[in-house]
C-alpha cells in the first residue's frame, strides 16, 4: 500500500460548513402550528404550519438546508465552490442564506418575472440574480451557469426528494405530527400542501407510510402546471404552460415529484388561489402568501366535505411564506386586474363556507388545457 494520505481525506473545511449548517437548525425554534377559526359545531379543526418564520421567512429553509447538507456530504460542494440553483425565487433566498453561512458565492437562475422583492433577498444575502425570459429554460441556464465558472448545481428539481430525510431528523412531517398530539384529532384526516418540486409532499406522504398512519395526502396545483394533469393521467411527459403562482405548480413534471404517495390532487384557479390568499391573511391577521392561498382553497374544500359527512376529525395546511414579499404583486390591485382574475366570487364561496358550512365552488376544477 502506497503510503501519503488518501486522496480526498482532508475534511476539515466540509466539517466546518456542516457544522455552520447544522448549527443554523439548532438555533431555530420549530415553527408554530396555528388554529383556523372554524364553527366549534362543525367537528373539524383546521391548522396550518407557519413556516415562514424561519430565518429566510419560508418552507424553502428546510429544503435549501437539505441540499446543501447533501451536497457537502457527498463531497460535491467543496471550499470555494460556486453554488448555483433554477428557482421561482423563495428557495434561492434560502440558499444564499445558506452560502453566506459558510463562505460561497451563490448564483440564482430565475424567471425575469420574479418579484422583485425576492431577487433584493438573494441580494442582501450576497448572491447573484441571473434572469432569463423564458421560464422553461432556467434549467439549461443554471447548468451552463455552473459549468462557467466551476460551480455545482444544487437541482432543487431532482434532489428535493433524496435530499430530505423523510423518515424523521425532525423534517416537517415529524414535526407536525409532534405538535398535533394533544389536539382533539391529532392525527389529521388529510394533510394539504402543493407541489414546486415535488419535496415536500414526497416526504409527507413517506412519513405517512413509514409510521402507518391513516391521513391522506392531498396535493393542490395551481392552474397552467403539469402535475395534476399528469397525475390524473397517469403520463409522466405531460407539460404545460406553467404556474402563475409563486413556488408550486410546474410547466413539467418534475424528478422529485412521487406520484404513488399522493392520496388526491385538486386543481385550483389562479383567481381562487388568490382570493384565498387575501381572505386567509385577513382571518389570521398574518400575512400570506400566494401559494398558502392555493393550500386553503383545497384544505377548506376538503373540510367542507367532512362536514357535509358528518365526519369528524382534522385537516392540516402549510403557511408556506411571508405575504408580504407579494405586496406589489397579489396584493395589488391593479396588477391582480392586469392578469384578468376576478376574485369576487371566490370570496363568496369561502364567505359563504363559513357562513353555512356549504361549499359552493364546485368539485375539482380542471378547466385548463395543460
Amino acid at each position: 500500500m502506497s503510503g501519503g494520505a488518501p486522496r480526498g481525506r482532508d475534511r476539515t473545511w466540509s466539517t466546518w460548513a456542516i457544522d455552520q449548517v447544522e448549527a443554523d437548525a439548532n438555533r431555530s425554534a420549530d415553527t408554530h402550528l396555528h388554529v383556523f377559526p372554524l364553527p366549534p359545531a362543525w367537528g373539524v379543526d383546521l391548522y396550518l404550519k407557519d413556516e415562514s418564520v424561519h430565518p429566510t421567512g419560508s418552507l424553502k429553509h428546510r429544503l435549501a438546508r437539505s441540499l446543501v447538507l447533501y451536497g457537502l456530504c457527498n463531497g460535491w460542494i467543496t471550499e470555494g465552490t460556486t453554488l448555483v440553483e433554477a428557482s421561482s425565487g423563495s428557495t434561492a433566498v434560502s440558499e444564499a442564506y445558506f452560502a453566506r453561512l459558510i463562505g460561497l458565492d451563490f448564483v440564482a437562475v430565475m424567471p425575469a418575472s420574479t418579484v422583485r422583492e425576492k431577487c433584493t433577498l438573494i441580494e442582501s444575502y450576497g448572491g447573484r440574480c441571473h434572469l432569463v425570459d423564458d421560464p422553461g429554460q432556467i434549467y439549461a441556464e443554471a447548468e451552463l451557469v455552473a459549468e462557467s465558472c466551476g460551480g455545482y448545481f444544487l437541482d432543487q428539481f431532482t434532489y428535493a426528494e433524496r435530499a430530505t430525510d423523510w423518515r424523521g431528523n425532525n423534517n416537517i412531517a415529524e414535526s407536525m405530527f409532534a405538535q398535533l398530539g394533544r389536539e382533539p384529532h391529532p392525527v389529521p384526516t388529510w394533510v394539504v400542501v402543493g407541489a414546486g418540486t415535488g419535496g415536500t409532499s414526497a416526504t409527507i406522504g413517506r412519513y405517512l407510510r413509514l409510521k402507518k398512519l391513516d391521513t391522506g395526502l392531498c396535493v393542490v396545483d395551481p392552474e397552467g402546471s403539469a402535475f395534476h394533469a399528469s397525475w390524473t393521467t397517469g403520463d409522466p411527459g405531460v407539460t404545460a404552460v406553467g404556474s402563475r403562482i409563486e413556488g408550486i405548480g410546474r410547466p413539467r413534471v418534475e424528478p422529485s415529484f412521487v406520484p404513488q404517495v399522493v392520496d388526491r390532487m385538486l386543481a385550483v384557479p389562479d383567481a381562487a388561489s388568490v382570493a384565498a390568499m387575501r381572505w386567509t391573511t385577513g382571518k389570521l391577521d398574518r400575512w400570506v402568501g400566494g401559494s398558502t392561498g392555493t393550500n386553503m382553497w383545497g384544505a377548506l374544500q376538503l373540510v367542507a366535505e367532512m362536514r357535509a359527512a358528518g365526519q369528524r376529525g382534522s385537516v392540516v395546511t402549510l403557511l408556506c411564506d411571508d405575504g408580504r414579499r407579494y405586496a406589489r404583486s397579489y396584493y395589488d390591485d391593479d396588477w391582480v386586474a392586469a392578469h384578468g382574475w376576478d376574485l369576487r366570487p371566490h370570496r363568496e364561496v369561502l364567505d359563504e363556507l363559513l357562513r353555512t358550512g356549504v361549499w359552493t365552488g364546485g368539485q375539482d376544477p380542471a378547466a385548463w388545457t395543460p
